[in-house]
């Protein structure tokens, strides 16, 4: 079945994003439209929307300026956030009351949680659902502290959380869209009924 995923365009790493999940579904051998989300009315027509890593007050205060906060919020489809997508996510910000986010999966998350861009990281971590070790990279990244009922952790790392999964909605703090493996990418896909 062919789908339709919209990577939200404001700022962050759109290309990579696009680029990934190109192969994700050339690995599934089915046909994606992926393209870059500028405005709210692009985003019903969409199988999935994919909200990037970035900045993520600046990516924030672009969705409530191009008024994408209730198409986001409303939105049917799956969503794959990485990174600054997680926080955005997040029911709750600790120590930072610098935005309101979208509030779509019950966690709490912490900014910024391994330290500054100079303290990236990689790291092979288990995630639930994939027989070997993902290889994950860390830039600056979140970690949420706690997840409500009815979300599945599906990987943490250092006794935090980099991984949740809720309905169609799946948050991770690290970019596997910057890595070769694809695995997650697919499995996305296959639990959206897309492959």
């Amino acid at each position: 079945m062919a789908g339709k995923i919209g990577v939200l365009a404001l700022q962050g790493d759109v290309s990579e994003h696009i680029h990934a999940f190109q192969e994700a579904g050339s690995y599934l051998g089915i046909p994606l439209e992926i393209f870059p989300v500028r405005g709210a009315d692009q985003i019903a027509r969409l199988d999935a929307l994919v909200i990037p890593g970035g900045e993520s007050t600046t990516i924030c205060r672009l969705i409530d300026k191009n008024s994408m906060r209730d198409a986001i919020s409303h939105f049917s489809g799956g969503i794959f956030a990485t990174c600054a997508g997680m926080v955005l996510l997040a029911s709750s910000i600790i120590d930072d009351d610098r935005f309101r986010p979208l509030g779509l999966l019950d966690i709490t998350v912490r900014r910024n949680a391994f330290g500054r861009q100079k303290d990236s990281f990689e790291a092979d971590i288990a995630v639930r659902g994939l027989d070997t070790p993902f290889h994950a990279v860390f830039i600056r990244a979140p970690v949420a502290i706690s997840a409500g009922t009815g979300t599945e952790v599906i990987a943490e790392y250092n006794g935090g959380i980099v991984g949740v999964r809720r309905g169609r909605a799946l948050a991770l703090a690290f970019h596997p869209e910057l890595s070769r493996d694809r695995r997650i990418h697919i499995d996305f896909l296959k639990r959206l009924g897309i492959g």
